[in-house]
């Protein structure tokens, strides 16, 4: 069976997306949809914008969502079986199994993102990981710090647990971490604390929005971040959606459930592999492709 993936911020670059819309009159289309909806060109800002431009939150996630339906719409091979994404990817998971329409969805991250943004201003916050240490500790470690916000953020692989919260939290997590064994910690360049407390002004913000947009029941079965288990109810898919901000992302979960269920093959459609060699930690066994990166994008 095969499950298609999408990626969250972090592999983005400028030129993303250009090849696509040079050799497909399909992307050419979304693009200009694309453009025509946001009421500016985010297709310039992805092909010929700055990295400092596409760091930031309210054009990354736009053009991470972008990329990997504009792929989706050029290289699927079948309808999947089973579809994922990692953070933001799931609105591009959802939108390629049909629960979302494709101005709908991107409506949705543009909201998202601009909420992020705002919530990232008001505090100093970030995130970092934490590589080969005990998934266990590093939860333990994160609870007993109760006088400043750190929380698990992303379960990545058995390998990479990403830790959220205040510069402050994530100093004295970081702090303890060392003193418990961990040898490998480091601060991430994202712009605040995703999947913590400290974006429930985001996750308030945005609920309304959700609950107003359509939702169609999808195509296949959606794995969700806050419960790696499939879905196909929509309202069940608007309410794990709405958590999502202040939840962390389960993704090592999410594959295993997902290999459970029969997948043995994993395609993720966006910039680069990021996803893919995540899986290959996970479950080596299985078959991975990227599909949408061109030779500048590997």
């Amino acid at each position: 069976m095969n499950a298609y993936i999408f990626p969250g911020q972090g592999s983005q670059h400028p030129g993303m997306g250009l090849q696509m819309y040079n050799d497909f009159l399909q992307a050419k289309e979304l693009f200009r949809r694309a453009d025509e909806v946001l009421g500016y060109s985010m297709s310039e800002i992805m092909f010929h914008g700055t990295e400092e431009q596409l760091k930031q939150t309210q054009y990354t996630q736009l053009a991470m969502f972008l990329h990997g339906y504009i792929s989706y719409q050029c290289f699927k091979k079948a309808i999947p079986d089973m579809t994922a994404g990692h953070s933001l990817g799931e609105y591009t998971a959802l939108a390629a199994a049909g629960c979302l329409a494709f101005e709908d969805a991107l409506q949705l991250v543009e909201k998202r993102a601009n909420a992020m943004q705002k919530a990232c201003e008001t505090e100093p916050s970030g995130m970092a990981v934490v590589l080969k240490f005990d998934s266990a500790i590093i939860e333990e470690v994160c609870a007993s710090i109760t006088d400043e916000v750190v929380v698990p953020a992303n379960y990545n692989s058995q390998q990479q647990l990403v830790i959220s919260g205040s510069i402050k939290g994530l100093e004295l997590a970081t702090e303890k971490l060392k003193e418990a064994g961990a040898k490998r910690i480091m601060m991430l360049k994202v712009g605040g604390a995703f999947h913590s407390p400290l974006m429930q002004s985001a996750q308030d913000e945005l609920a309304d929005a959700i609950q107003k947009s359509p939702f169609a029941a999808p195509v296949c079965p959606v794995y969700q971040n806050v419960t790696a288990f499939p879905t196909t109810d929509p309202e069940l898919i608007r309410k794990n959606l709405v958590s999502q901000l202040t939840s962390p992302v389960l993704w090592t979960q999410t594959v295993l459930n997902m290999v459970r269920d029969g997948a043995d093959a994993f395609t993720e459609f966006g910039p680069g592999p990021t996803l893919v060699n995540l899986v290959k930690r996970i479950v080596p066994e299985v078959g991975t492709e990227c599909l949408g990166a061109d030779a500048s994008e590997l």
